[in-house]
Protein backbone atom coordinates (compact mmCIF):
# COMPACT_ATOMS: atom_id res chain seq x y z
CA UNK A 1 0.00 0.00 0.00
CA UNK A 2 1.31 2.85 -0.88
CA UNK A 3 2.18 5.70 1.48
CA UNK A 4 2.41 10.15 0.64
CA UNK A 5 5.18 11.69 1.49
CA UNK A 6 3.14 14.11 3.48
CA UNK A 7 2.41 10.74 5.57
CA UNK A 8 5.63 9.53 5.67
CA UNK A 9 7.03 13.12 6.96
CA UNK A 10 4.77 13.06 9.27
CA UNK A 11 6.17 9.63 10.70
CA UNK A 12 9.90 10.45 10.22
CA UNK A 13 10.54 14.03 9.01
CA UNK A 14 13.97 14.01 9.20
CA UNK A 15 14.71 10.56 7.95
CA UNK A 16 15.60 10.34 3.95
CA UNK A 17 13.69 9.55 1.10
CA UNK A 18 15.14 5.92 0.95
CA UNK A 19 14.67 5.47 4.25
CA UNK A 20 11.06 6.41 5.43
CA UNK A 21 8.92 4.17 2.86
CA UNK A 22 10.51 0.63 4.54
CA UNK A 23 10.12 2.40 7.70
CA UNK A 24 6.47 3.81 7.35
CA UNK A 25 5.27 0.68 5.56
CA UNK A 26 6.36 -1.62 8.48
CA UNK A 27 4.59 0.49 11.29
CA UNK A 28 1.74 0.60 9.10
CA UNK A 29 1.69 -3.42 8.77
CA UNK A 30 2.76 -3.94 12.53
CA UNK A 31 -0.21 -1.13 13.56
CA UNK A 32 -2.83 -3.15 11.21
CA UNK A 33 -1.43 -6.52 12.14
CA UNK A 34 -1.92 -6.17 15.76
CA UNK A 35 -5.46 -4.94 15.60
CA UNK A 36 -6.96 -7.71 13.48
CA UNK A 37 -5.15 -9.93 16.25
CA UNK A 38 -6.54 -8.52 18.88
CA UNK A 39 -10.27 -8.00 17.21
CA UNK A 40 -10.30 -11.28 16.19
CA UNK A 41 -9.64 -12.69 19.50
CA UNK A 42 -12.34 -10.39 20.82
CA UNK A 43 -14.70 -11.11 18.54
CA UNK A 44 -14.88 -14.79 19.57
CA UNK A 45 -15.99 -14.01 23.16
CA UNK A 46 -19.27 -11.48 21.91
CA UNK A 47 -20.45 -13.28 19.27
CA UNK A 48 -20.86 -16.10 22.06
CA UNK A 49 -22.58 -13.94 24.72
CA UNK A 50 -25.27 -12.82 22.29
CA UNK A 51 -25.99 -16.66 21.62
CA UNK A 52 -25.69 -17.93 24.77
CA UNK A 53 -27.23 -15.05 26.35
CA UNK A 54 -30.59 -15.41 24.19
CA UNK A 55 -30.22 -18.95 24.68
CA UNK A 56 -30.40 -19.57 28.59
CA UNK A 57 -33.40 -16.91 28.46
CA UNK A 58 -34.88 -19.38 26.16
CA UNK A 59 -34.07 -22.53 28.77
CA UNK A 60 -35.21 -20.29 31.64
CA UNK A 61 -38.20 -19.55 29.62
CA UNK A 62 -38.57 -23.49 29.01
CA UNK A 63 -38.18 -24.08 32.73
CA UNK A 64 -40.98 -21.64 33.93
CA UNK A 65 -43.53 -23.09 31.47
CA UNK A 66 -43.08 -26.46 31.71
CA UNK A 67 -41.12 -26.83 34.65
CA UNK A 68 -39.27 -29.43 33.51
CA UNK A 69 -36.15 -29.86 35.36
CA UNK A 70 -34.00 -30.65 32.20
CA UNK A 71 -34.37 -26.88 30.80
CA UNK A 72 -32.90 -25.75 34.59
CA UNK A 73 -30.16 -28.23 34.27
CA UNK A 74 -29.43 -27.06 30.75
CA UNK A 75 -29.43 -23.56 32.26
CA UNK A 76 -26.86 -23.69 35.25
CA UNK A 77 -24.59 -25.58 33.02
CA UNK A 78 -24.63 -23.45 30.48
CA UNK A 79 -24.25 -20.39 32.71
CA UNK A 80 -21.03 -20.88 34.11
CA UNK A 81 -19.56 -21.38 30.67
CA UNK A 82 -21.32 -18.05 29.65
CA UNK A 83 -19.91 -16.28 32.92
CA UNK A 84 -16.11 -17.01 31.98
CA UNK A 85 -16.94 -15.96 27.98
CA UNK A 86 -18.54 -13.00 29.47
CA UNK A 87 -15.55 -12.41 31.63
CA UNK A 88 -12.94 -13.00 28.59
CA UNK A 89 -14.85 -10.73 26.18
CA UNK A 90 -14.64 -7.92 28.89
CA UNK A 91 -10.87 -8.22 28.95
CA UNK A 92 -10.51 -8.54 25.31
CA UNK A 93 -12.79 -5.55 25.07
CA UNK A 94 -10.69 -3.38 27.26
CA UNK A 95 -7.32 -3.53 24.55
CA UNK A 96 -9.76 -2.28 21.44
CA UNK A 97 -10.87 0.99 23.13
CA UNK A 98 -6.75 2.17 23.87
CA UNK A 99 -5.87 0.94 20.62
CA UNK A 100 -7.94 3.72 18.87
CA UNK A 101 -5.84 6.17 21.10
CA UNK A 102 -2.11 4.68 21.12
CA UNK A 103 -2.04 3.12 17.20
CA UNK A 104 -4.73 4.71 15.14
CA UNK A 105 -4.80 8.28 16.87
CA UNK A 106 -5.26 10.74 13.72
CA UNK A 107 -8.81 8.20 13.14
CA UNK A 108 -9.55 9.41 16.53
CA UNK A 109 -8.45 12.67 15.98
CA UNK A 110 -10.79 12.64 12.32
CA UNK A 111 -13.87 10.24 13.11
CA UNK A 112 -13.88 10.46 16.67
CA UNK A 113 -16.68 12.68 16.86
CA UNK A 114 -18.15 9.83 15.78
CA UNK A 115 -17.00 6.52 16.80
CA UNK A 116 -16.74 8.15 20.51
CA UNK A 117 -20.51 8.76 21.38
CA UNK A 118 -21.54 5.42 19.37
CA UNK A 119 -18.36 3.73 21.73
CA UNK A 120 -19.81 5.80 24.62
CA UNK A 121 -23.80 4.72 24.16
CA UNK A 122 -23.16 1.55 24.00
CA UNK A 123 -21.03 1.62 27.75
CA UNK A 124 -24.25 3.77 28.78
CA UNK A 125 -26.69 1.21 27.71
CA UNK A 126 -25.85 -2.02 27.09
CA UNK A 127 -23.00 -2.87 29.17
CA UNK A 128 -24.43 -1.15 32.34
CA UNK A 129 -27.68 -2.83 31.73
CA UNK A 130 -25.49 -6.53 31.77
CA UNK A 131 -23.56 -5.60 34.32
CA UNK A 132 -26.47 -4.65 36.65
CA UNK A 133 -28.18 -7.52 36.34
CA UNK A 134 -25.44 -10.02 35.80
CA UNK A 135 -25.14 -10.45 39.18
CA UNK A 136 -28.67 -11.33 39.82
CA UNK A 137 -28.60 -13.37 36.95
CA UNK A 138 -25.42 -15.58 38.08
CA UNK A 139 -25.86 -15.80 41.72
CA UNK A 140 -29.84 -14.75 42.57
CA UNK A 141 -31.24 -18.23 41.19
CA UNK A 142 -31.89 -19.07 45.31
CA UNK A 143 -31.96 -15.57 46.55
CA UNK A 144 -34.51 -13.66 44.02
CA UNK A 145 -37.82 -14.99 43.19
CA UNK A 146 -38.43 -16.95 40.06
CA UNK A 147 -39.72 -13.65 37.99
CA UNK A 148 -37.22 -11.29 39.04
CA UNK A 149 -34.64 -13.84 38.18
CA UNK A 150 -36.19 -14.50 34.48
CA UNK A 151 -36.04 -10.48 34.19
CA UNK A 152 -32.53 -10.02 34.81
CA UNK A 153 -31.55 -13.22 32.77
CA UNK A 154 -33.91 -11.31 29.92
CA UNK A 155 -32.31 -7.65 30.93
CA UNK A 156 -28.83 -9.59 29.75
CA UNK A 157 -30.03 -10.94 26.64
CA UNK A 158 -31.28 -7.19 25.83
CA UNK A 159 -28.06 -5.97 26.42
CA UNK A 160 -25.92 -8.57 24.44
CA UNK A 161 -27.94 -7.67 21.27
CA UNK A 162 -27.73 -3.49 22.24
CA UNK A 163 -24.47 -3.92 22.46
CA UNK A 164 -23.81 -5.21 19.13
CA UNK A 165 -25.97 -2.56 17.79
CA UNK A 166 -23.71 -0.04 19.15
CA UNK A 167 -20.84 -1.34 17.98
CA UNK A 168 -22.73 -2.70 14.04
CA UNK A 169 -23.46 1.10 14.10
CA UNK A 170 -20.36 2.53 14.08
CA UNK A 171 -18.56 -0.35 12.58
CA UNK A 172 -20.92 0.11 9.57
CA UNK A 173 -20.56 3.93 9.31
CA UNK A 174 -16.78 3.52 8.70
CA UNK A 175 -18.06 1.45 5.38
CA UNK A 176 -21.02 3.26 4.58
CA UNK A 177 -20.77 6.95 6.26
CA UNK A 178 -23.30 9.24 6.13
CA UNK A 179 -25.42 12.15 8.14
CA UNK A 180 -22.04 14.26 8.18
CA UNK A 181 -19.88 16.93 7.18
CA UNK A 182 -16.52 17.63 6.84
CA UNK A 183 -15.43 20.69 9.30
CA UNK A 184 -11.10 21.92 9.58
CA UNK A 185 -10.28 18.24 8.32
CA UNK A 186 -12.79 16.70 10.95
CA UNK A 187 -15.69 14.69 10.68
CA UNK A 188 -18.93 16.69 12.01
CA UNK A 189 -22.22 14.75 12.55
CA UNK A 190 -25.31 16.84 11.36
CA UNK A 191 -27.73 13.80 11.24
CA UNK A 192 -27.57 11.49 14.31
CA UNK A 193 -30.11 9.22 12.98
CA UNK A 194 -28.45 9.14 9.27
CA UNK A 195 -25.18 8.09 11.10
CA UNK A 196 -26.74 5.33 13.40
CA UNK A 197 -28.86 3.74 10.40
CA UNK A 198 -26.00 4.15 7.72
CA UNK A 199 -26.90 2.12 4.33
CA UNK A 200 -24.81 -1.05 5.54
CA UNK A 201 -25.94 -0.87 9.10
CA UNK A 202 -29.62 -2.83 8.88
CA UNK A 203 -27.63 -5.63 6.31
CA UNK A 204 -24.68 -6.30 8.76
CA UNK A 205 -26.87 -6.10 12.04
CA UNK A 206 -28.94 -9.11 11.09
CA UNK A 207 -25.75 -10.91 9.54
CA UNK A 208 -24.14 -10.65 12.83
CA UNK A 209 -26.46 -11.25 15.50
CA UNK A 210 -27.81 -14.76 13.14
CA UNK A 211 -23.57 -15.52 12.95
CA UNK A 212 -23.61 -15.34 17.00
CA UNK A 213 -26.90 -17.51 17.02
CA UNK A 214 -25.32 -20.24 14.63
CA UNK A 215 -21.69 -20.35 15.94
CA UNK A 216 -24.02 -20.93 19.79
CA UNK A 217 -26.29 -23.58 17.74
CA UNK A 218 -23.03 -25.24 16.34
CA UNK A 219 -21.24 -25.46 20.03
CA UNK A 220 -24.19 -26.57 22.20
CA UNK A 221 -24.61 -29.23 19.20
CA UNK A 222 -21.26 -30.27 19.75
CA UNK A 223 -21.27 -30.32 22.73
CA UNK A 224 -24.22 -32.93 23.15
CA UNK A 225 -22.65 -34.89 20.33
CA UNK A 226 -19.43 -35.68 22.27
CA UNK A 227 -21.02 -36.82 25.66
CA UNK A 228 -23.49 -38.72 23.13
CA UNK A 229 -20.88 -40.21 21.34
CA UNK A 230 -19.47 -41.68 24.15
CA UNK A 231 -22.51 -43.33 25.33
CA UNK A 232 -23.34 -40.68 28.22
CA UNK A 233 -27.54 -40.68 27.15
CA UNK A 234 -29.48 -38.36 28.95
CA UNK A 235 -32.61 -36.14 28.68
CA UNK A 236 -30.29 -33.44 29.39
CA UNK A 237 -28.15 -33.92 26.00
CA UNK A 238 -30.76 -35.13 23.77
CA UNK A 239 -32.71 -31.61 24.46
CA UNK A 240 -29.60 -29.84 23.85
CA UNK A 241 -28.54 -31.39 20.57
CA UNK A 242 -32.52 -31.25 19.32
CA UNK A 243 -32.63 -27.35 20.36
CA UNK A 244 -29.29 -26.67 18.84
CA UNK A 245 -30.04 -28.39 15.14
CA UNK A 246 -34.02 -26.78 15.53
CA UNK A 247 -31.60 -23.61 16.00
CA UNK A 248 -29.08 -24.29 13.21
CA UNK A 249 -32.53 -25.12 10.87
CA UNK A 250 -34.12 -21.70 10.96
CA UNK A 251 -30.59 -19.73 11.46
CA UNK A 252 -28.46 -21.24 8.56
CA UNK A 253 -30.42 -20.74 5.77
CA UNK A 254 -31.97 -17.47 6.71
CA UNK A 255 -27.74 -16.20 7.05
CA UNK A 256 -27.48 -17.42 3.92
CA UNK A 257 -30.82 -14.94 2.27
CA UNK A 258 -29.48 -12.35 4.54
CA UNK A 259 -26.17 -12.35 3.27
CA UNK A 260 -27.66 -12.38 -0.39
CA UNK A 261 -29.09 -8.65 0.68
CA UNK A 262 -25.81 -7.61 2.12
CA UNK A 263 -24.32 -8.36 -0.79
CA UNK A 264 -26.07 -6.69 -2.86
CA UNK A 265 -25.91 -3.12 -0.12
CA UNK A 266 -21.94 -3.96 -0.67
CA UNK A 267 -22.20 -3.54 -4.58
CA UNK A 268 -24.39 -0.41 -4.72
CA UNK A 269 -21.50 1.25 -1.73
CA UNK A 270 -18.27 -0.46 -2.24
CA UNK A 271 -18.14 -2.44 -5.44
CA UNK A 272 -14.64 -2.72 -5.33
CA UNK A 273 -15.02 -5.11 -2.57
CA UNK A 274 -17.00 -6.88 -4.55
CA UNK A 275 -15.07 -7.35 -7.06
CA UNK A 276 -12.40 -8.53 -5.00
CA UNK A 277 -14.63 -11.55 -3.14
CA UNK A 278 -15.32 -12.31 -7.02
CA UNK A 279 -12.15 -12.34 -8.42
CA UNK A 280 -13.61 -9.97 -11.20
CA UNK A 281 -10.92 -7.94 -12.91
CA UNK A 282 -12.74 -7.09 -16.38
CA UNK A 283 -16.15 -6.84 -18.09
CA UNK A 284 -16.21 -8.49 -21.66
CA UNK A 285 -18.40 -5.86 -23.34
CA UNK A 286 -21.75 -8.12 -24.30
CA UNK A 287 -21.16 -10.75 -21.65
CA UNK A 288 -22.56 -11.91 -18.65
CA UNK A 289 -20.16 -12.03 -15.79
CA UNK A 290 -19.22 -15.53 -14.60
CA UNK A 291 -19.09 -16.85 -11.14
CA UNK A 292 -15.38 -17.94 -10.25
CA UNK A 293 -15.53 -20.56 -7.95
CA UNK A 294 -11.99 -21.24 -7.17
CA UNK A 295 -8.94 -19.32 -8.76
CA UNK A 296 -5.85 -17.09 -7.24
CA UNK A 297 -6.17 -13.84 -7.84
CA UNK A 298 -2.94 -12.33 -9.21
CA UNK A 299 -2.37 -8.49 -7.93
CA UNK A 300 0.82 -8.82 -9.56
CA UNK A 301 -0.48 -9.82 -12.97
CA UNK A 302 -3.97 -8.28 -12.60
CA UNK A 303 -5.48 -11.88 -13.44
CA UNK A 304 -7.20 -14.67 -11.51
CA UNK A 305 -5.06 -17.76 -12.19
CA UNK A 306 -6.35 -21.57 -12.59
CA UNK A 307 -10.33 -19.87 -12.85
CA UNK A 308 -12.70 -22.62 -12.42
CA UNK A 309 -15.84 -20.83 -14.06
CA UNK A 310 -19.22 -21.26 -14.46
CA UNK A 311 -20.46 -18.46 -16.79
CA UNK A 312 -23.00 -15.77 -16.20
CA UNK A 313 -23.93 -17.01 -12.75
CA UNK A 314 -21.78 -14.17 -11.38
CA UNK A 315 -24.07 -11.55 -12.91
CA UNK A 316 -26.95 -13.60 -11.63
CA UNK A 317 -26.57 -13.71 -8.20
CA UNK A 318 -25.01 -9.88 -8.24
CA UNK A 319 -27.33 -8.03 -10.76
CA UNK A 320 -30.34 -11.10 -10.39
CA UNK A 321 -30.12 -10.93 -14.46
CA UNK A 322 -28.89 -13.25 -17.38
CA UNK A 323 -26.25 -10.38 -18.27
CA UNK A 324 -26.17 -8.04 -15.89
CA UNK A 325 -22.58 -6.44 -15.18
CA UNK A 326 -20.64 -4.71 -12.43
CA UNK A 327 -16.97 -3.10 -11.99
CA UNK A 328 -13.46 -4.93 -12.00
CA UNK A 329 -10.47 -4.21 -10.28
CA UNK A 330 -9.00 -2.47 -13.38
CA UNK A 331 -11.48 0.64 -13.42
CA UNK A 332 -10.35 0.98 -9.79
CA UNK A 333 -6.39 2.54 -9.42
CA UNK A 334 -4.70 -0.18 -8.32
CA UNK A 335 -3.72 2.35 -5.36
CA UNK A 336 -7.39 1.69 -4.40
CA UNK A 337 -7.64 -2.15 -4.74
CA UNK A 338 -8.14 -4.33 -1.68
CA UNK A 339 -6.00 -7.31 -1.54
CA UNK A 340 -8.03 -9.37 -3.77
CA UNK A 341 -6.03 -12.88 -2.43
CA UNK A 342 -6.67 -12.31 0.87
CA UNK A 343 -10.33 -11.55 0.57
CA UNK A 344 -11.24 -13.88 -2.40
CA UNK A 345 -10.55 -16.56 -0.04
CA UNK A 346 -11.80 -15.55 2.87
CA UNK A 347 -15.29 -15.11 0.88
CA UNK A 348 -14.98 -18.85 0.05
CA UNK A 349 -14.22 -20.32 3.05
CA UNK A 350 -16.68 -18.07 4.98
CA UNK A 351 -19.63 -19.11 1.66
CA UNK A 352 -17.95 -23.04 1.80
CA UNK A 353 -19.18 -23.21 5.71
CA UNK A 354 -22.36 -21.82 5.80
CA UNK A 355 -23.21 -24.44 3.01
CA UNK A 356 -21.53 -27.30 5.27
CA UNK A 357 -23.83 -25.70 8.07
CA UNK A 358 -26.93 -25.71 5.81
CA UNK A 359 -26.05 -29.43 5.27
CA UNK A 360 -25.76 -30.70 8.58
CA UNK A 361 -29.56 -28.84 9.73
CA UNK A 362 -30.82 -30.99 6.87
CA UNK A 363 -29.50 -34.02 7.66
CA UNK A 364 -30.74 -33.60 11.34
CA UNK A 365 -34.05 -32.81 10.23
CA UNK A 366 -33.65 -36.15 8.08
CA UNK A 367 -32.12 -37.86 11.00
CA UNK A 368 -35.25 -36.63 13.03
CA UNK A 369 -37.91 -37.66 11.33
CA UNK A 370 -36.73 -40.94 11.07
CA UNK A 371 -36.37 -40.89 15.08
CA UNK A 372 -32.56 -41.18 15.02
CA UNK A 373 -31.25 -38.08 15.48
CA UNK A 374 -29.64 -39.30 18.71
CA UNK A 375 -28.72 -42.00 17.84
CA UNK A 376 -26.76 -41.54 13.89
CA UNK A 377 -23.32 -41.53 14.55
CA UNK A 378 -22.36 -40.44 11.31
CA UNK A 379 -24.58 -37.14 11.85
CA UNK A 380 -23.10 -37.04 15.68
CA UNK A 381 -19.80 -37.15 14.86
CA UNK A 382 -20.38 -34.21 12.06
CA UNK A 383 -22.24 -31.92 14.42
CA UNK A 384 -18.78 -32.36 16.40
CA UNK A 385 -16.69 -31.82 13.91
CA UNK A 386 -18.45 -28.47 12.86
CA UNK A 387 -18.71 -27.34 16.40
CA UNK A 388 -15.97 -25.03 15.07
CA UNK A 389 -17.16 -23.94 12.04
CA UNK A 390 -19.59 -21.25 12.67
CA UNK A 391 -16.36 -19.17 14.60
CA UNK A 392 -13.93 -20.03 11.45
CA UNK A 393 -16.53 -18.93 8.82
CA UNK A 394 -17.71 -15.44 11.54
CA UNK A 395 -13.64 -14.34 11.44
CA UNK A 396 -13.46 -15.05 7.93
CA UNK A 397 -16.55 -13.08 7.00
CA UNK A 398 -15.23 -9.95 9.68
CA UNK A 399 -11.92 -10.60 7.12
CA UNK A 400 -13.67 -10.54 3.93
CA UNK A 401 -15.38 -7.09 5.50
CA UNK A 402 -12.39 -5.26 7.01
CA UNK A 403 -9.88 -6.39 4.10
CA UNK A 404 -11.79 -5.36 1.42
CA UNK A 405 -12.69 -2.16 3.15
CA UNK A 406 -8.77 -1.09 2.19
CA UNK A 407 -6.70 0.64 1.87
CA UNK A 408 -9.71 2.91 3.33
CA UNK A 409 -10.43 3.30 7.32
CA UNK A 410 -13.42 5.52 6.39
CA UNK A 411 -14.78 4.58 3.17
CA UNK A 412 -13.91 7.16 0.42
CA UNK A 413 -12.88 9.99 3.23
CA UNK A 414 -9.97 8.69 5.06
CA UNK A 415 -7.12 6.19 3.70
CA UNK A 416 -5.46 3.80 6.51
CA UNK A 417 -2.19 5.07 5.74
CA UNK A 418 -3.56 8.17 6.51
CA UNK A 419 -4.52 6.97 10.36
CA UNK A 420 -1.97 5.49 11.89
CA UNK A 421 -0.34 7.38 14.89
CA UNK A 422 3.18 8.45 14.56
CA UNK A 423 4.93 5.12 16.13
CA UNK A 424 8.00 3.88 15.23
CA UNK A 425 8.04 -0.31 13.93
CA UNK A 426 9.96 -1.26 16.82
CA UNK A 427 7.65 -0.05 19.51
CA UNK A 428 4.30 -1.81 17.49
CA UNK A 429 6.56 -5.21 16.80
CA UNK A 430 7.19 -5.62 20.69
CA UNK A 431 3.71 -4.34 21.74
CA UNK A 432 2.47 -7.06 18.56
CA UNK A 433 4.86 -9.64 20.20
CA UNK A 434 3.35 -8.61 23.99
CA UNK A 435 0.52 -8.91 22.90
CA UNK A 436 0.58 -12.72 21.12
CA UNK A 437 2.60 -14.07 24.03
CA UNK A 438 0.24 -12.44 26.76
CA UNK A 439 -3.17 -13.13 24.93
CA UNK A 440 -2.34 -17.07 24.28
CA UNK A 441 -1.34 -17.53 28.01
CA UNK A 442 -4.66 -15.90 29.10
CA UNK A 443 -7.16 -16.90 26.79
CA UNK A 444 -5.80 -19.92 26.06
CA UNK A 445 -5.88 -21.08 29.75
CA UNK A 446 -9.37 -19.62 29.54
CA UNK A 447 -10.49 -21.46 26.55
CA UNK A 448 -9.08 -25.25 28.56
CA UNK A 449 -11.20 -24.10 31.30
CA UNK A 450 -14.18 -23.63 29.33
CA UNK A 451 -13.65 -27.10 27.16
CA UNK A 452 -13.28 -28.98 30.74
CA UNK A 453 -16.42 -27.61 31.89
CA UNK A 454 -18.12 -28.66 28.54
CA UNK A 455 -16.61 -32.36 28.88
CA UNK A 456 -18.60 -32.20 32.36
CA UNK A 457 -21.80 -32.04 30.95
CA UNK A 458 -24.90 -30.91 32.63
CA UNK A 459 -25.80 -31.96 36.26
CA UNK A 460 -28.96 -33.43 36.94
CA UNK A 461 -31.40 -31.32 39.25
CA UNK A 462 -28.93 -28.43 39.59
CA UNK A 463 -30.19 -25.59 41.10
CA UNK A 464 -32.66 -27.41 43.55
CA UNK A 465 -33.18 -25.97 47.04
CA UNK A 466 -30.78 -29.06 49.05
CA UNK A 467 -32.10 -30.39 51.82
CA UNK A 468 -32.14 -28.95 55.49
CA UNK A 469 -29.96 -32.10 56.64
CA UNK A 470 -30.66 -34.71 58.71
CA UNK A 471 -30.12 -38.80 58.52
CA UNK A 472 -28.62 -39.70 55.27
CA UNK A 473 -28.95 -36.24 53.87
CA UNK A 474 -26.09 -33.34 52.66
CA UNK A 475 -26.06 -30.58 55.54
CA UNK A 476 -24.59 -27.32 54.99
CA UNK A 477 -20.61 -27.42 54.87
CA UNK A 478 -18.90 -26.82 58.39
CA UNK A 479 -15.71 -25.63 55.57
CA UNK A 480 -16.33 -23.32 52.33
CA UNK A 481 -13.83 -25.72 50.40
CA UNK A 482 -16.16 -28.70 50.95
CA UNK A 483 -18.80 -27.10 49.55
CA UNK A 484 -16.86 -27.27 46.25
CA UNK A 485 -18.46 -30.17 43.20
CA UNK A 486 -17.03 -33.58 43.79
CA UNK A 487 -17.09 -34.29 40.08
CA UNK A 488 -13.34 -34.29 39.19
CA UNK A 489 -13.47 -35.86 35.45
CA UNK A 490 -15.77 -36.60 32.69
CA UNK A 491 -15.55 -40.33 34.18
CA UNK A 492 -16.84 -39.05 37.03
CA UNK A 493 -19.43 -37.43 35.40
CA UNK A 494 -20.98 -40.14 33.98
CA UNK A 495 -21.25 -42.44 37.20
CA UNK A 496 -23.16 -39.52 38.07
CA UNK A 497 -25.29 -38.32 35.16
Amino acid sequence: MPVTPAIAGRFYRNAGKGAWIVWDLDALLLARTQFAFTVSFHIVFPAITIGLASYLAVLEACWLRTGQSVFRDLYHFWSKIFAVNFGMGVVSGLVMAYQFGTNWSYFSDFAGSITGPLLAYEVLTAFFLEAGFLGVMLFGWKKVGPGLHFFSTVMVALGTLVSATWILASNSWMHTPAGFEIIDGRVVPTDWLAVIFNPSFPYRLAHMVLAAFICTALLVAASAAWHLLRGRDNPALRKMLSMAMWMLLLAAPTQALVGDFHGLNTLEHQPAKIAAMEGHWENEPGAGVPLILFGWPDMAREETRFALEIPRLGSLILTHSWDGQFPGLKEYAPEDRPNATIVFWSFRVMVGLGLLMIALAAWGLWARWQGRLHKSRPLLRFALWMGPSGLVAMLAGWFTTEIGRQPWVVYGLQRTADAVSPVGADQLGISLALFVVVYFVVFGAGTVYVLRLIALGPVPHEGEHPPRGGPGQPRTPARPLSAADERLSPATATTRG
